[in-house]
């Protein structure tokens, strides 16, 4: 097993082990319940951990990773009435409030 990715935002672990699986990649997670010892311990060794399965799969984890990573964010469109660059996620400008065209 290798280790792939630890953080202390578990969210942020949970989400790169979804890119990773979705890429049919085996994987397991540490320290999931050691967050209770924070004070025993030093805090990043209670850090939830990613770790692959299979060694031979780290390569292959980490390419899925990255290419995740590098479609960045979606496209702008820019709104016909006051040409405000607007993103994607918006579906109504947020400078003069008109619809984003289809």
């Amino acid at each position: 097993m290798k280790l792939i990715y630890t953080h202390e935002n578990r969210f942020l672990v949970y989400n790169i082990q979804n890119i990773v699986e979705n890429a049919h990649i085996a994987t397991t997670l540490k320290n999931e319940y050691a967050s209770s010892a924070a004070g025993d311990l030093v805090p990043h060794e209670t850090w939830l951990e990613l770790w692959v399965v299979e060694d031979d799969d780290y390569r292959l984890a980490m390419t899925a990773i990255d290419t995740a990573f590098k479609q960045g964010s979606p496209i702008e469109w820019v709104c016909q009435q006051c040409s405000e660059r607007n993103t994607a996620s918006f579906d109504v400008c947020w400078q003069c409030q008109t619809e984003r065209p289809d």
